[in-house]
């Protein structure tokens, strides 16, 4: 099995170009809402199990996120329900994603990462993070984006001083440059990492014995 980093960061913080400048460098990089818009999609493992629980949510054989979000806004209890259902096939996801990947290493790239405690099965943390401003800015220049949403998001996240507190690295994303240098600096000590036989910690979750 390869060497797992996990990657996460806030809204705006830039988790989406770090992830592509991991790609760019060969790694395989598993996407967790990529996987969710999988799960919504017709004949997602999702539909049936949501449709069951909130006939309202799906339309056209695929699960409207739109919908679920309404739902949510009415009902602050659904959010633990769709989670049931859904975090447990995410898992499912992911896994098949490791179990084929070939290489070294690995690129989880989870938004919730440390909401889910989905630390504990990797081998590494990564957080991306920019000042404040850069954050509000990238994210309401976003369409339809508003101050009230931008809260309202912020408000279902762990801090990012608390998230960069918890991460084994820190990618400063202010800059292209500056994120581009942190992938490298976190793949040089994953690389030292395996050189040294340090590869233990999120295989021992994911149940993998070391050789």
């Amino acid at each position: 099995m390869p060497f797992v980093i996990g990657l996460t960061g806030s809204v705006g913080m830039g988790k989406t170009t770090t992830a592509a400048m991991f790609a760019a460098q060969g790694i395989p990089v598993w996407d967790a809402d990529a996987a969710v818009h999988r799960l919504y999609a017709p004949g997602g493992a999702a539909v049936e199990k949501l449709a069951a629980m909130f006939p309202e949510a799906v339309a056209g054989g695929a699960v409207s996120r739109a919908a679920l979000r309404r739902i949510i806004k009415d009902d602050p209890g659904a959010l633990a329900e769709i989670e049931r259902v859904v975090h447990p096939l995410v898992a499912v996801d992911r896994e098949r994603f490791l179990a084929d990947v070939t290489g070294d290493i690995a690129v989880l790239d989870m938004p919730l990462l440390f909401e889910t405690g989905a630390q504990k099965i990797v081998d590494a943390t990564v957080v991306v993070s920019a000042p404040e401003e850069v954050q509000r800015a990238r994210v309401l220049a976003r369409p339809g984006m508003t101050e009230r949403e931008l809260a309202i998001i912020l408000g279902r996240q762990m801090p990012d001083s608390r998230k960069r507190s918890l991460a084994d690295h820190v990618i400063d994303t202010t800059s292209p440059a500056s994120a581009a240098a942190g992938v490298e600096a976190v793949l040089a000590d994953v690389a030292a990492r395996l050189r040294e036989g340090r590869h233990t910690a999120g295989m021992a979750q994911r149940g993998i014995t070391a050789p």
